[in-house]
């Protein structure tokens, strides 16, 4: 929206959290709280400020396109607004100031508060909601005309006051030289000894200035965070909605109760997710895809028709179409796996990418490595990629079989075609087509074991 800006107060500690992260640091929903308000924000403005303090320097590495406001002391909410004054010295139009703690705020609601607000050429306004127990909340009290009289706190209310059930959603716009102007007569003469920016409205209502209040037909979206119970329901409705969501758009989740899928995630029609399934932030997963149960998946792209089969641990992986891995595999750190590969249990793969085709059925650990087409890694396999200083690269070209219990010591390249034979340790190139036997010879004693069984 033209001539909007939006400062999102996001200073505090967040005593009652009981936490050693500032508040706007926790997760719902795979991000971070500050991550959901500046989203909502960037909807309705280009232009966002972001007013910090406590772990500062923690909040700032999370946001990208935003300008700061740093809060050296927090001395409450309108403290925390005058601190933003250099920063929108010369600006006159409206300031939508947000919470840095209410993650299920919307654009659209936003966009229509602000619109109330120039529709009815106010000097500030109030986004309000009713609920059925306002305990805790400060009252929005209105006059005749359903303008704001002013904002009641809680432990400042009267009786008659208390029975009021439109809250105060600490979500406000201003006209951005009346905010400021009012800002300079606000006093900390409050058992907190803090600057309250609640007090701004009675400061313009005072000096005869129109104050609106917009009452949203979404209270849940003004929900703010203030313990960790709330924390987990706020997450626990994110995550609801997710899931509802998707089955909507053509994804089975057959327990969606134990299920845990962060909001960016992006999933193809007819892909079944089982019990206990948790996908993480940056996962695109394709259609047709079969995720079974216990395994956690992380900024990993997954192409149709693959399995991740139980327990597994898939980490900023790319993973082709076709594809089978688990039960029970590892794969993290920029590995590939190209269409139709087949990686098994108890199978680690890291930081190594793995040809159309090629199969590690089970118990075998590629890091490093590059692995062509059609390869076979067998059981027990290593490409021992540490030296104890450096890492080393694999390199396995395409058609290669390497036998049981092999170790490859990198840097090392087995050619196309060859073959290396069981239990053998690689420490030089294997040419193309090459048999490479690299173990000690089998020695017999013949009628020693009844002697040994016998000591």
């Amino acid at each position: 929206m033209e001539n909007l800006r939006v400062l999102i107060l996001a200073a505090g500690k967040g005593t009652r959290m009981k936490s050693g992260k500032a508040k706007v640091l926790h997760q719902v929903g795979g991000a971070t709280l500050i991550e959901h308000v500046v989203r909502a924000a960037r909807s309705v403005s280009s232009d966002v400020l972001v007013v910090v303090g406590h772990q500062a320097d923690r909040v700032k590495s999370l946001l990208t396109d935003v300008v700061f406001v740093d809060q050296t002391e927090q001395l409450g909410t309108g403290h925390a607004a005058m601190s933003a004054r250099d920063a929108l010295k010369g600006f006159s139009g409206e300031l939508l100031v947000l919470p840095g703690d209410v993650p299920l705020i919307g654009g659209d609601s936003l966009e229509q508060f602000v619109q109330f607000h120039r529709d009815g050429g106010y000097a500030a306004s109030v986004l309000t909601a009713e609920i059925a127990d306002p305990f805790g909340y400060g009252r929005i009290v209105r006059r005749s005309n359903n303008d704001v009289d002013s904002i009641v706190e809680q432990r400042d209310a009267s009786p008659e006051i208390l029975k009021i059930c439109e809250i105060n959603s600490s979500i406000y716009v201003f006209d951005t030289v009346s905010l400021f102007e009012a800002l300079t007569r606000v006093r900390n003469e409050n058992s907190q000894s803090e600057y309250y920016l609640t007090d701004v409205i009675g400061i313009l209502t005072s000096r005869g200035q129109k104050v609106g209040a917009y009452k949203t037909g979404a209270p849940v979206e003004i929900l703010g965070i203030n313990t960790r119970q709330e924390l987990a329901a706020i997450d626990r409705f994110l995550r609801n909605q997710k899931c509802e969501v998707l089955m909507a758009d053509g994804v089975t989740i057959m327990d969606p109760e134990s299920t845990f899928i962060d909001l960016d995630v992006q999933i193809g029609r007819d892909t079944v997710i089982h019990p206990s399934v948790q996908l993480e932030r940056g996962t695109v997963i394709g259609e047709d895809v079969t995720i079974r149960s216990f395994s956690r998946i992380t900024n990993c792209r997954i192409g149709s028709r693959s399995k991740v089969l139980e327990s597994c641990v898939l980490v900023d992986s790319d993973i082709g179409e076709d594809v089978s891995v688990g039960p029970f595999a590892h794969v993290r750190m920029g590995t590939t796996l190209e269409d139709t590969v087949r990686v098994g249990n108890f199978v680690e793969i890291k930081k190594s990418r793995l040809g159309r085709g090629t199969k590690s059925g089970h118990l075998a650990y590629v890091g490093d490595a590059t692995v062509g087409k059609n390869v076979n890694v067998s059981a027990g396999v290593i490409t021992a990629n540490y030296d104890g200083k450096n890492k080393n690269e694999t390199h396995i070209e395409d058609d290669a079989f390497v036998g049981t219990n092999s170790t490859l010591i990198a840097p090392v390249r087995v050619g196309s075609g060859a073959f290396v034979a069981a239990g053998s340790t690689i420490t030089d190139d294997v040419p193309p087509e090459a048999l490479a036997i690299a173990r000690e010879r089998q020695v017999l004693k013949e009628g020693r074991a009844p002697h040994r069984k016998k000591k």
